[in-house]
């Protein structure tokens, strides 16, 4: 990993989101070198899903030789974000490096995303980024380091990162249209910076959106932290970049890319908006499963390269014997499969109801969630090729419904799989 070098010690940064996953790693990075951390995000009280307050991140920050300011800051609210400042301002004597980490997520389509949806996306992503930017730059223009980075995308203008979550796509390119102005309009006074990273990154957030199991397909928060300070220690003419984590670090010398890896080896989930993907990574991900040898004979069976006849009718007569009540008590969702290609049709999996139930044609219960795709993924998707995150990145998976019970599917199938 990138060793800590001293130069921000004394330094404070503002960072957004940092009670907890990338915002946090990036904090105690810094603090390892003495800076300042104003920690600016809302959460108070952990949350039973994503573990973390302001307040424990002021203690790991400390612990490891920083400084830390936990402030309530909601980014959406202007005034939270100038008291944040204010107080940092008189704590520590000016701002030198801005993180907007702070982002809302949401990977549905245009009809299934509600308003509500859409505003908070909207204003914690571009408002919130443009607000906070705003009230630091006064400081940031003081400081003989100022820095603004912002996480958030490269501008990839392919259609495939906009038709399946356009809300969340205008509202990410929002920050990176931040930083193609903000460049621009304060260059020679401060480096404004997008850093993204190449590859799905392992926090609370990712296990809530990918299911169980999908850490394993991940790296750590560890090397944005590191490319978030080798971006620190780069002159103010360092502006106008749209950075991704590898290319910079491999330009920075490092070689072993599996020390950041969760389960190293292990193929690696991309993240959204890079030119070379989904389709070559997805296809090499799925070579890469390919060779790995099956665990049961039922899966060699359903992981011939050619779609066997039947194999989605042998598919749900498995799925019926891995049905417990445990299960359904766990999930409590009935899944529509829309199939298409051969043995396609209406397929549907009741875990709701009894000790569940799967089987073709409609169910007899309100359908949760409806899946689109065709037969061969499909069964790719329930024989461990093909992970419905990678399915639904790549377009070859479509949701509509209830996006929450649609993440609990992988962790169903891991759960599933386990069994037989």
């Amino acid at each position: 990993m990138l060793p800590n070098t001293g130069k921000l010690a004394g330094c404070t940064l503002f960072i957004t989101g940092a009670s907890r996953g990338i915002g946090k790693a990036i904090a105690l990075k810094a603090a390892k070198d003495g800076a300042n951390i104003v920690i600016a995000a809302k959460t108070t009280q952990a949350h039973p899903k994503l573990p973390g307050t302001i307040y424990t991140a002021a203690e790991e920050i400390e612990a490891v030789g920083g400084k830390a300011l936990p402030c309530v800051v909601d980014v959406r609210d202007e005034q939270q974000i100038s008291n944040a400042v204010e107080k940092a301002v008189q704590k520590f004597g000016g701002i030198d490096i801005l993180v907007n980490n702070a982002s809302a997520i949401s990977l549905t389509n245009t009809l299934e995303t509600p308003t509500k949806r859409v505003d908070l996306m909207m204003s914690v992503n571009t408002r919130g980024t443009y607000l906070t930017s705003k009230a630091c730059i006064p400081y940031l223009k003081k400081s003989k380091i100022a820095h603004i980075l912002n996480l958030s995308p490269p501008l990839n203008l392919n259609p495939i990162w906009f038709k399946q979550h356009c809300a969340y796509t205008i509202a990410k390119y929002g920050m990176s249209m931040c930083v193609l102005g903000m460049a621009e309009e304060f260059k020679g006074e401060i480096a404004v910076n997008a850093l993204w990273p190449k590859t799905a990154i392992h926090t609370a957030a990712m296990d809530m959106l990918g299911g169980s199991g999908v850490e394993s397909q991940c790296r750590k928060a560890d090397i944005i932290a590191d490319a978030a300070y080798s971006i620190f220690s780069k002159p103010k003419s360092f502006t106008g970049n749209f950075i991704i984590d590898e290319n910079l670090l491999k330009e920075e010398g490092i070689k072993n890319f599996d020390i950041y890896a969760v389960k190293p080896g292990h193929p690696l989930l991309p993240d959204f908006f890079l030119d070379e993907y989904p389709q070559m990574v997805t296809k090499e991900v799925e070579k890469q499963q390919d060779a790995a040898p099956p665990a049961k004979d039922w899966k060699q069976y359903l992981q011939q390269p050619k779609l066997a006849a039947g194999a989605v009718e042998e598919t749900f007569k498995i799925l019926n014997t891995a049905l417990s009540e445990d299960i359904v008590k766990a999930t409590q969702a009935v899944y529509l499969f829309e199939l298409s290609g051969e043995d396609g049709g209406t397929w549907y999996l009741d875990l709701k109801n009894n000790g569940g139930n799967a089987g073709s044609g409609q169910p007899s219960e309100p359908v949760d969630v409806v899946m689109t795709m065709t037969t061969s993924d499909f069964v790719k998707m329930f024989s461990g090729k093909l992970k419905p995150t990678m399915a639904f990145m790549s377009g070859k998976l479509k949701i509509k419904g209830n996006m929450a019970l649609a993440i609990k599917l992988e962790r169903l199938m891991n759960q599933m799989n386990s069994k037989l």
